[in-house]
Parts: C-alpha cells; sequence; structure tokens
C-alpha cells in the first residue's frame, strides 16, 4: 500500500556474455532477464553481447511483480547508445515487457504515483491501460507508450509526447446488481436493520429459512450507503490497483466494494498474505460491504480470523522479514439458517433436525465472533400468496436519503478528526455520544441482568441505539431507542422452543 522508490542500476562490462540480478528479486523480476533480452531484439536494438550486472536498490528489500521489466531495458539501451544517459532523471518507468516489445499493464501504479508525488518526481512513464489509474494524482505528467521504441522516443524528446488526461469512466469493484429495496416485499423488521446497519456502519447477520430473502436484502444493502467521498475512493482504489483487481482504463471507484467469497475460501485469502503480503477480500470490501451467505458452512479458522479486522479497521500480516498492514473497514453482512435442515421455527415445513445438530450447527460461529455482530435478526419466510397482495416497499433513494442525513449528524458530532460512523466509537467518544435517559439507562442494567450481556456486547447496544437515535433525529438516546436496539441482540428461534436468546 505504501510504495518505495527503486533505482535501476546497470553495468555493462567486457568478459564472457552473463546477465546477473542482484538487489533481492524474485523469482518473477528475475524471469525478466528473458523478457528484456528478447523484447530489445524484436524491437531492432543490439542487446549488449557483454557482461551485464544489474542492481535493484536499496538491495536489502526483496524486490516483486513484472513492473521492472521496462526500467531494466532502458538502462541497457542507455549503455549502448540509443538512449540518452540523463534522460530519466525525474521520471519513474513502470511497464511489463512482451517479448516483441510491447508493454503491458502492470498492478499498483496508484501507490506509486502518489509515492512519486511524495517524492517531487514529476513524470511517469507508464502503459496505457494504467493511464487512468495515474492521472487521479494531481501534479504528475502521465506518459503512455506501448512499445519499448515508443519508451525511447519518449524519454528522448519528452517535449513531443501527448500526456494523459483524467479518465471520465469510473471503475467498479464489484457488482452487487441493479435492485432496489422496493424489490423486497413485507420483512419490515429485516428491512429496518439494513436500514440501521447502512446508517451507523453495524455488521447485520440475517438468519432464515432457505428461500426467506436473505441474500436479496444482503445484496440490496449496499444501494442504502452513500456514495464514496474521495478519500475513501482514493483508499478503496488504492487495495484494488494493489491487487489487481481494477479494469484496464478505469480510474478512481465510484462504488462501494461488494465481496462475497465462497465458503471454501482459505483464511490467508480472505484476509490477506503470502511470502509477499497481498490484501485479501476482507481488505478488498474496505469502505464497502463483505457478505458472507451461508456463514457456518465456512471453516471455523477461516471465520476467527476476523476478529481483529471487525474490531480495528485493519489487519497486520507480520512475516519474519517484514510486517504488512492492509485496512479492512467494511460492513460484514452475514446469513445462515436456523439449523442444518434450515426450517426451526418454520411454519410451512418441519424441522427434522435434533437438538444436539441445532447446537452444532450453530456452535459453528464462536461466542467472541457473535459478539462482534451488532443486529442479528430473524428473517421468516414470506408466503407466495402474500407477495403478490404485499404493496413494493420504499424505494432503496429514500432509505438512502435517511441514512445520508444519519451520516451528516455523526460526522457533525465527530468532526474530521473523530469516527466516521456510530460503529467506531471508543472509550470517552463513546460514553460522551451515548448517554441514555433515566428510563433507557434502566433498560439497559436490567438487559444486563436478565441476558447476561457481555461489555462488548454492553457496548455495541450503545452503539446502535445512538445510531436508531440519529435516524430518529434525537439529540439524546431514550428507552424506545435502547429498547430497538436490544431487540436486535435476540438470536434466532430454538428449533423445537420457539424462544429466542439474547448475545
Amino acid at each position: 500500500m505504501d510504495a518505495y522508490p527503486v533505482q535501476i542500476e546497470v553495468d555493462v562490462s567486457f568478459g564472457l556474455p552473463h546477465f546477473t540480478m542482484v538487489g533481492l528479486p524474485d523469482a518473477t523480476v528475475r524471469e525478466s532477464r528473458d523478457r528484456v533480452r528478447s523484447a530489445i531484439r524484436n524491437s531492432g536494438f543490439e542487446f549488449p553481447p557483454h557482461r551485464i550486472t544489474v542492481n535493484l536498490a536499496p538491495a536489502d528489500v526483496r524486490k516483486a511483480g513484472s513492473s521492472f521489466d521496462l526500467p531494466i531495458a532502458l538502462g541497457l539501451l542507455a549503455t549502448s547508445g540509443p538512449l540518452k544517459r540523463r534522460a530519466v532523471e525525474d521520471t519513474v518507468v513502470l511497464g511489463e515487457l512482451s517479448l516483441d516489445g510491447a508493454i503491458n499493464g502492470i498492478r499498483g501504479v496508484l501507490p506509486i504515483a502518489v509515492a512519486a508525488r511524495r517524492l517531487g518526481l514529476k513524470r511517469l512513464l507508464l502503459p496505457p491501460p494504467n493511464a487512468a489509474e495515474a492521472c487521479v494524482v494531481d501534479g504528475l505528467e502521465v506518459c503512455t507508450v506501448r512499445s519499448l521504441p515508443e519508451a525511447v522516443d519518449a524519454l528522448n524528446s519528452p517535449e513531443g509526447v501527448a500526456l494523459a488526461t483524467r479518465s471520465s469512466s469510473p471503475a467498479r469493484a464489484g457488482r452487487h446488481g441493479d435492485g432496489d429495496l422496493s424489490d423486497v416485499r413485507g420483512q419490515l423488521l429485516p428491512r429496518r436493520a439494513l436500514e440501521v446497519a447502512a446508517s451507523g456502519g453495524h455488521n447485520l447477520l440475517l438468519t432464515g429459512p432457505p428461500g426467506a430473502g436473505k441474500t436479496m436484502l444482503a445484496r440490496r444493502l449496499a444501494t442504502i450507503l452513500p456514495p464514496l467521498t474521495f478519500d475513501e475512493a482514493l483508499e478503496s482504489t488504492a487495495i484494488h490497483s494493489v491487487a489487481g483487481t481494477l479494469s484496464a482504463g478505469a480510474g478512481l471507484l465510484s462504488e462501494r466494494p461488494f465481496r462475497a467469497p465462497h465458503h471454501t475460501i482459505s483464511n490467508v485469502a480472505l484476509v490477506g498474505g503470502g511470502a509477499i503480503p497481498r490484501p485479501g477480500e476482507i481488505s478488498l470490501a474496505h469502505n464497502g460491504v463483505l457478505f458472507l451467505d451461508e456463514m457456518p458452512e465456512f471453516d471455523r479458522r477461516v471465520l476467527e480470523v476476523l476478529r481483529q479486522p471487525l474490531e480495528e479497521g485493519r489487519v497486520t500480516i507480520a512475516r519474519a522479514a517484514r510486517t504488512a498492514v492492509f485496512p479492512a473497514r467494511f460492513v460484514l453482512v452475514a446469513a445462515m439458517n436456523p439449523c442444518p435442515c434450515g426450517y426451526a421455527g418454520d411454519e410451512r415445513r418441519a424441522c427434522r433436525c435434533t437438538p444436539a445438530q441445532v447446537a452444532r450447527y450453530r456452535g459453528r460461529l464462536s461466542g467472541p465472533l457473535r459478539d462482534r455482530i451488532d443486529l442479528i435478526v430473524d428473517v421468516p419466510a414470506v408466503p407466495v400468496a402474500a407477495i403478490a397482495d404485499c404493496a413494493p416497499g420504499e424505494p432503496s433513494s429514500t432509505v438512502r436519503t435517511r441514512v445520508l442525513a444519519a451520516r451528516v449528524r455523526q460526522q457533525e458530532r465527530f468532526g474530521s478528526a473523530g469516527p466516521r460512523t456510530n460503529a467506531e466509537l471508543r472509550g470517552t467518544r463513546l460514553t460522551e455520544a451515548s448517554r441514555a435517559d433515566a428510563d433507557g439507562q434502566r433498560l439497559l442494567r436490567d438487559a444486563v441482568a436478565r441476558f447476561g450481556l457481555s461489555a462488548r456486547g454492553y457496548d455495541r447496544v450503545l452503539k446502535v441505539a445512538r445510531t436508531v437515535a440519529d435516524l430518529d433525529e434525537a439529540e439524546g438516546i431514550r428507552a424506545s431507542h435502547v429498547a430497538e436496539a436490544l431487540q436486535y441482540r435476540v438470536m434466532e428461534r430454538g428449533a423445537d422452543a420457539g424462544t429466542g436468546s439474547v448475545v
């Protein structure tokens, strides 16, 4: 996420032909020797038939990726004459070479452009697919070249090169569909829970039988979230740039990311990692929505790695050589059935599961993970006959207006240096912003005594109550706001009793 400069040093000396590369290159960088050799020859230049040493400085930092192909090739051409030696002094050069000399796009251009501006460099030379991404950063001259000969000409005669301009076509991080909240018939409580979750950035768990509309509701959450701010779009675009998920020619992301990984995903793919750490699905969902459908079907170890990101909004990946920190502040939306067969408490079909099977199924979600979910909502099945009779609900645009108003109230309360949503409240800020009236405090004390709420659960009830109050345009938290927040802590109905439990 934070780019650093790498200087390519090329030395050509007399001796038997040999190509040596030093400076901790990985396998991809070492393979560039063959790509560079073929690209230079097939572009009509002479490859030096001598001993070649390429140093990637600083030498104590591991280098990875194919973006070093073009600067290595240009360094070799600078030693043999086609390229002026001082032509690249104030220029950042990036690009992957094909064997015929064509230049392909690379990953991670946006963080590199930000670092170039920070270092005072004024020019970027890169492939056309990455131009829109680099143009997001103001104060840089972005030159695009399609082949190695074009790159040589652009550096020798920079005054004749046309500069790229910012793209008007927005990028998308994940299509959540063109649905609208009005498509949902009935389901008043789940719709309200979606509005509360979007207003305060709260995590949400939907429980109910198959076909009740859990996935439909989850995908409609993205339609009522506020639009991305410029800073949020810059953060999310940088992550997708590093991961290589941006479409060619796209600039800043225009929509909040929506990620829905399959339940067979590994923990490394979810949180990120690898020998050279790369962002995972939770980082790709930064400033957006992470949807885990059939949550109990995910591996227990995969789910447990969500604990730290859900609390801190970032994930830290430690390796022997380095430590990487990726942002991961997202709204978690999960869906699950009430039991293995899915019909516990359903009036349409009888549940076939034993109490032991139900307990094992629900036990796949640990208590600490459940405790980090603010809203737990039962989604009952709507009879097919009632669907046709139900009038369409409020459209996403109407609900989004209320969500935006609630977010504005939070920003005015916390200021630019404070948390962005109520879900991020901690410590004294939570205490000051979430003071309930006398009736509300009495209700909270009764809930703690009766249901055994943990300290984290107590704080999360306060956060949700603060969001409900913001939607109600109330300065203080009243007992009605606390009561609504408490009902979202009720777990799914039991398989044989119809009763609920509070977490």
